[in-house]
């Protein structure tokens, strides 16, 4: 049997790791913070080390001088990403009955996903009731371009950055029906626009079928997208307007719990 944690210490970064029980440490520390003799004592580093470590992340916003430079305290760019994971945590938790009824009402494994600068980060999904099960992974961010809930959030942005996205993503060509170029992508997000809901139509998974429709949040952004997937043989193409319509009313259901508003999207 393979020893576990001397594979894991392979691929553990020490400076990281020092750094990340550094920001524990000022966190157990409280309002009054830590100063670099005390930062050394508990890493059981020199004080050098501490002093470099404390500068890096103060420099990143994960740390503040409190008392220039004697001491440090928690940065104000944790409490941003504290919060955004609170958002994320909050948008799941929100969205996960308005899952359920739409995968009851499709009888669809439906998924949410969330929009992190264009990219679809799946948090929740609800298994349709027939016998395919489609374990995608939650958390991990996926393609915009053949995704149903990739291209509904990539509706909401203007052409200038739909295309600078696709040139930093690129277009991976996964079946013969993966869009291949920008102008394709940029008709397919016109239409859209127009019906309300983005299909992926074999496009990441050959007899694979997606549909999927933006959710917005407050302040009238794209926060994510809801999408359903099936077998494409299980999908009629007389049921696909309904079939956008629902998930398109799902979406909408999800921004009125948000507090949300649609807000139209730049050409």
């Amino acid at each position: 049997m393979p020893n576990i944690e001397h594979t894991e210490d392979r691929y553990r970064v020490q400076s990281v790791a020092r750094a990340a029980a550094l920001l524990e440490l000022v966190a157990d520390a409280g309002p009054q913070g830590l100063g670099v003799t005390e930062m050394a004592q508990g890493l059981g580093v020199a004080k050098s080390t501490a002093l470099s470590l404390s500068r890096t992340l103060a420099h990143a916003g994960l740390l503040r001088s409190l008392d220039v430079g004697a001491r440090y305290g928690l940065g104000l760019n944790l409490l941003r990403l504290g919060d955004l994971a609170s958002q994320q945590t909050s948008i799941g938790e929100l969205g996960l009955p308005v899952l359920h009824q739409l995968s009851q009402a499709t009888g669809m494994t439906a998924r949410l996903a969330i929009n992190e600068n264009g990219y679809p980060i799946f948090l929740e999904r609800v298994d349709g009731g027939g016998p395919v099960r489609f374990h995608a992974p939650l958390g991990q961010r996926e393609e915009p371009h053949c995704t149903a809930a990739g291209k509904a959030i990539l509706a909401q942005m203007d052409e200038a950055s739909v295309r600078q996205l696709i040139e930093e993503a690129g277009m991976r060509v996964h079946t013969p029906k993966t869009l291949r170029s920008v102008e394709e992508l940029l008709h397919d997000l016109e239409r859209a626009r127009q019906v309300g809901f983005a299909l992926d139509d074999e496009e990441e998974a050959e007899g694979v079928f997606c549909v999927g429709a933006a959710f917005f949040d407050h302040q009238g952004r794209c926060a994510g997208a809801l999408s359903v997937t099936d077998l494409k043989l299980d999908v009629p193409l007389r049921e696909v307007q309904a079939l956008g319509q629902s998930v398109h009313a799902h979406a909408e259901r999800l921004t009125t719990i948000l507090s949300g508003s649609r807000r139209m999207a730049r050409r």
